[in-house]
């Protein structure tokens, strides 16, 4: 069956559906726009009034990258780029026919979901490496979105730069006015006055989903991808010298216990002083330390319900570790492709310091992060003490990277990492890799060996992974490989002893036979196949074909699939989801999904995947919905209802229903001054927790926050267990 798929999903479009757009090179001519300097200083309003900007020359007229790769663009998109002694300054000017009514925002986050807003963004390459790229991105209300990304592979998403931006909306479209400070900007130190820097610029109108661009680039790429990019020409930035960057912050903070150990204070009332330091010692390297290092402003966790056999990998809210992570990233993992199916194997993973298996905070007492990137090369440490608490000793880590770049966007590193408290030691010594073979094939391999001192154990892991993508394929084969005895204590495994095969293959289909083009966009069915042997002795004990024959994407943006699952499970011991006992042997079981999604950028919006079938022994029939109401960007309340049922599953043929709800709601006065209040119950432990966040920017990256937090549960003795927390934390931010 595996065999037949992959054939028809191969050869039948070949001989039956024509392609609409090829991957291409880069153009030899690049587009190119002119900054021209002012002595002058702008007034940041959004309108545009200055006679600087009436006298400043537009860009070129942009690419259309979606839905019609290389037509005209429906809409027109102005740039201009100025400059003084201080600031670059950009004017991004987005027509529209039908004015305010065609702009979409669902919120004002920092950092928005891009499916859901109308944006244009600009990415920059100052050193030219064609490699690395700054990217910063704002919706028509002035909320900003922004990354570096390496390699259009490697992205720090949560990276937040120090520039402002101010919008207005008017009949004829939106308005954005940036100004960013130079020190933000990375860029050489040269003898020449004048530098020409890699440079492009994007938008996307929601409305229509259309995507279009300065410089062309193929669809299956993104905007960073900066060998596609143009030239921001005739710029005389004053010359890069070291900047410092200082934030400290006062909190205070109130907690009450129920029910608890006695050695814990029913109430406490504490207060905390510290800080960061942000020093850009030269363009390429940074370094950052911290000292009584708080997160109290970061997201909280939400609740998961696993009935699979991996663990669940939480991701990393807290700003310290987020910026530059990509430069410590390495391993293989599930993204939206599944191309690493349920595997992941990281040997790095920021989120063991500073908090406890339950995503608990842990007191850390200082650290630091020295950071360097150049075309050549790229390397970073970083060091962290964590305070010790009751009985869990003080500890220490440190992780090293090191990775060399050569040829055209390859790359091999290698990573260390080392756990130590008194009680022992924990070290993984990693290699890996990164070979883009051409525009359309690449290969990413690592290999990890793990040593703990305390067991004297020692482990391995390992993976090899294949991609071919165009604009009609994405083919990738994932072989990894994790040993019983691997350990990676400041990283993060989903199961260990265990060899991992997951081949696949999505085809993207735009042809002319497909009906109701004005509703449907694209026709991608997929394979995804994932098989799990054990590695201490070759025996099957996973499999499951992710069969895809219906993905339909939407001209929207929402979209509608169908998946069936066949699935074989062996248990080689006893396995409890969600609290129900399954015993040991072969299962063999039958399962299916539908996924449904709206138009995300709707006022209301609305998105659900159901799987029901046989599962082990019994039943079990999953919803996972979700539904958004944006009335307003000011104004946005989503609720999310997630179902298990349970049909006589298990050695006690155990009939029964979990669920797990939430609400959240965000309540914005301007991207600057938001409150956000999250509520989630599971009935799993009859836990309630919820979390209330005011947060006030006042002024760029300075804070004012209020939280509270409030968590309860059920212990195993049935004694409801409660905690409140109050915290009150002020920042500044300096910069000189």
């Amino acid at each position: 069956m595996i065999r037949f798929l992959l054939s028809l999903l191969i050869l039948f479009p070949c001989f039956l559906w024509a392609q609409d757009a090829e991957i291409f090179k880069p153009d030899s001519i690049r587009r190119t726009i002119e900054a021209r300097q002012i002595s002058t200083s702008l007034r940041l309003d959004g309108h545009l009034s200055e006679a600087e900007w009436q006298s400043s020359t537009a860009s070129p007229s942009f690419t259309q990258i979606e839905p019609f790769q290389g037509k005209k663009p429906t809409q027109h998109t102005e740039v201009k780029a100025l400059y003084n002694r201080q600031y670059l300054y950009f004017a991004i000017f987005s027509r529209d026919s039908l004015g305010k009514k065609a702009l979409r925002a669902t919120d004002f986050k920092r950092d928005f979901n891009s499916r859901q807003h109308d944006f244009a963004g600009l990415v920059f390459d100052g050193f030219n490496d064609k490699r690395n790229a700054m990217a910063l991105i704002t919706n028509p209300y002035g909320v900003q979105r922004d990354l570096l990304s390496f390699d259009d592979l490697f992205y720090d998403i949560d990276w937040d730069g120090l520039w402002r931006v101010r919008t207005s909306r008017s009949d004829s479209g939106w308005v954005a006015e940036i100004a960013i400070p130079w020190s933000t900007l990375r860029y050489p130190k040269t003898t020449s006055t004048v530098q020409d820097w890699g440079f492009n610029v994007f938008r996307s109108r929601r409305l229509t989903n259309e995507q279009s661009s300065l410089s062309p680039y193929p669809r299956s790429f993104s905007a960073m991808r900066m060998e596609y990019a143009g030239i921001l020409k005739n710029l005389q930035p004053p010359p890069p010298k070291p900047n410092i960057r200082v934030q400290p912050y006062l909190l205070a903070s109130y907690d009450h216990y129920r029910n608890f150990d006695p050695s814990i204070k029913p109430k406490d009332t504490n207060y905390k002083l510290g800080g960061e330091l942000k020093w850009a010692i030269n363009p390429n390297a940074v370094l950052d330390l911290t000292a009584n290092t708080d997160f109290a402003q970061a997201d909280a966790d939400r609740q998961v319900n696993n009935v699979t056999r991996f663990s669940v990998f939480f991701p990393e809210r807290r700003q310290f570790f987020l910026e530059n992570a990509s430069l410590f990233g390495a391993g293989v993992g599930p993204n939206d492709d599944l191309s690493g199916g349920n595997m992941r194997v990281q040997p790095f993973f920021s989120r063991r310091i500073g908090l406890d298996d339950s995503g608990n905070p842990i007191p850390i007492d200082f650290g630091g992060r020295f950071v360097y990137r150049s075309l050549k090369r790229n390397y970073g440490a970083l060091l962290m003490r964590q305070r010790g608490v009751g009985d869990t000793p003080a500890t220490h880590f440190f992780v090293g990277r090191f990775s060399e770049n050569f040829g055209k966007q390859n790359r091999i590193g290698g990573l260390f990492t080392l756990k130590n408290r008194p009680d022992g030691t924990n070290m993984t010594s990693t290699i890996d890799g990164f070979f883009r073979l051409s525009e359309s094939h690449s290969l990413n391999t690592m290999l990890v060996h793990s040593t703990t001192t305390s067991t004297r154990q020692q482990g391995f892991a390992g993976f090899a992974q294949y991609f071919y993508t165009t604009n009609q394929y994405k083919i990738w084969w994932t072989q990894s490989i994790v040993t019983k005895d691997f350990n990676p204590e400041l990283g993060f495994v989903s199961r260990t002893d265990v060899i991992g095969t997951t081949p696949g293959i999505f085809f993207y289909n735009r042809g002319k036979w497909l009906p109701f083009k004005k509703l449907i966009r694209a026709f991608e069915p997929g394979l995804m196949t994932e098989l799990y042997h054990q590695a201490s002795t070759g025996k099957l004990i996973e499999r499951q074909i992710n069969i895809n024959p219906i993905w339909l994407n939407f001209q929207s943006g929402g979209f509608f699939g169908y998946l069936i699952n066949p699935t074989f499970q062996r248990l080689t011991e006893p396995f409890q989801p969600l609290g129900v006992e399954i015993g040991l042997g072969d299962y063999h079981y039958v399962r299916h999904q539908i996924y449904i999604g709206t138009d995300q950028s709707k006022i209301l919006n609305f998105n659900a995947d159901y799987n029901w079938g046989s599962y082990f022994d019994g039943k079990l029939n999953s919803l996972d919905a979700k539904l958004q109401f944006a009335p307003l960007p000011h104004l946005s309340i989503t609720g999310r209802f997630n179902r298990n049922h349970f049909d006589k599953v298990g050695e006690n043929q155990t009939t029964t229903n979990v669920d797990l709800y939430s609400v959240e709601g965000r309540f914005a006065l301007n991207p600057r001054l938001q409150l956000i209040g999250f509520y989630q119950k599971n009935s799993e432990n009859t836990s309630q927790n919820y979390n209330i966040r005011l947060s006030w920017e006042y002024q760029p990256l300075s804070y004012i926050y209020v939280v509270f937090n409030h968590r309860g549960f059920d212990t195993l003795s049935h004694l409801k267990r409660t905690e409140d927390h109050v915290i009150a934390k002020i920042s500044y931010l300096n910069q000189f």
